[in-house]
C-alpha cells in the first residue's frame, strides 16, 4: 500500500457511495477520513437526511459487516453487548453475541437510551473489546461506531455524558440537500423503482486494515505538532470556554490530519490538513460558559476564531 493506491481506493469508495448519496462529497470525505484513522463519528442532524443510509453504503462498499441498533428508553446493555445463555443440549452457558460484534455499528438516536445503556459502548469504543462475566472478548477489526442524535425533540432523551462525547473522533452534520440535489434524489428513486439501493464492494476488510496501517506511518513535522497543541491549549484559555479540549483533541487532530493527507496522495501533513478537520474534531469537546451560549455563540465559532488567531507554521 502506498499513498497513490490509498488515494485511488478512497476515491473509488466515495464515488460508489456517491451513486446513492446525492451531493455531500465533503461529508463523505470526512467520514472516510475518520474510518481511515479508526475513529468513531457522531452525526448530529435532523431526521431524514440519509445518515443511516450513508453509514450502510460505506460499510457495503468497504466489504464490512454492518449492524444497526435503534436506541430506545427500554434498551438494555445486554441488548448491545450480548449475554451468556444456557444451552440446554450441553448444559453449558454459551455467549450469544450482541450487535456490537460487527465492523461498522450504527447507533441510531443514541441519546434516547438511558446512561447505563449508553455506557455499554464506552469500553468497545475505546478498547475495541467487550467484557462479559469477567471474560474479555475482542471485537472484529476494523471496528467503528457511527452514532446519530436528533438536535430537536429533547423530551424523553438522555444527553450524552462528556466522557462519551469525547470518545467520538468527529461530530458531523449532513445538512439539507440543495433543490437540484433533492430533484436528483427523486429522479434516482424513480429510476430504481424500489427503496433498496445497490452498492458495489470496492475493497475488502484486509485492504482497509492496510490503509489504516499506512495512515499510522505518516510523517508529521515537529512544527505541526506544536501547531496542533497550540490549537488545543487555546481552547482551554479562551475567554468564552468553560472547559476546553482534552489531549484527546490533539490526538484526534494528528490522526485525522494524517488520514486526510493520505487521501490527498501525500505521506506528510500540511497545515491545511489540520485546518480542514479542526472544527469537526474539536468543537464537540468544548463546554462554553453560560453567557456566550445564551448570546448564540457556539463551539464551532470558537474553533474558527482560534484558527484565525494561532500562527500557522511554515512547512519546508
Amino acid at each position: 500500500m502506498n499513498a497513490e493506491q490509498l488515494m485511488r481506493t478512497c476515491g473509488q469508495i466515495m464515488d460508489e457511495v456517491g451513486t446513492v448519496i446525492v451531493g455531500k462529497r465533503g461529508v463523505m470525505e470526512k467520514v472516510m477520513v475518520s474510518i481511515l484513522c479508526r475513529g468513531h463519528i457522531l452525526f448530529e442532524d435532523y431526521p431524514g437526511l440519509a445518515k443511516t443510509l450513508m453509514a450502510n453504503c460505506f460499510a457495503r462498499s468497504l466489504g464490512c459487516d454492518f449492524k444497526r441498533i435503534q436506541f430506545t428508553p427500554d434498551l438494555l446493555p445486554a441488548d448491545i453487548t450480548g449475554s451468556f445463555v444456557l444451552d440446554r443440549t450441553t448444559g453449558q452457558f454459551v455467549l450469544r453475541k450482541g450487535p456490537i460484534f460487527t465492523n461498522i455499528l450504527l447507533a441510531d438516536e443514541i441519546n434516547r437510551a438511558p446512561p447505563k445503556t449508553q455506557a455499554a459502548l464506552l469500553e468497545a469504543m475505546q478498547e475495541k473489546q467487550v467484557t462479559l462475566e469477567g471474560q474479555t472478548h475482542p471485537l472484529p477489526q476494523p471496528f467503528a461506531v457511527m452514532a446519530t442524535q436528533n438536535p430537536i425533540e429533547f423530551e424523553g432523551t438522555y444527553p450524552l455524558p462528556e466522557a462519551q462525547i469525547d470518545r467520538f473522533m468527529m461530530r458531523l452534520a449532513v445538512g439539507y440537500p440543495s433543490a437540484p440535489e433533492e430533484a436528483e434524489i427523486l429522479r434516482r428513486r424513480r429510476k430504481r423503482a424500489k427503496d433498496e439501493v445497490e452498492i458495489r464492494q470496492v475493497c475488502s476488510k484486509e485492504t482497509l486494515l492496510e490503509m489504516q496501517e499506512y495512515v499510522e506511518g505518516m510523517h508529521v513535522e515537529e512544527s505541526l505538532e506544536q501547531y496542533m497543541v497550540q490549537l488545543v491549549t487555546s481552547t482551554r484559555a479562551h475567554r468564552q470556554v468553560e472547559v476546553g479540549s482534552s489531549p484527546r483533541g490533539s490526538l484526534a487532530l494528528m490522526r485525522l490530519s494524517s488520514a486526510r493527507a493520505a487521501m490527498q496522495g501525500r505521506d506528510y501533513i500540511l497545515p491545511d490538513d489540520v485546518k480542514e478537520i479542526a472544527v469537526e474534531a474539536l468543537a464537540h469537546r468544548l463546554i462554553l460558559a453560560p453567557d456566550p451560549w445564551i448570546r448564540g455563540v457556539r463551539p464551532a465559532n470558537v474553533i474558527v476564531e482560534i484558527l484565525n488567531t494561532v500562527p500557522v507554521p511554515k512547512v519546508g
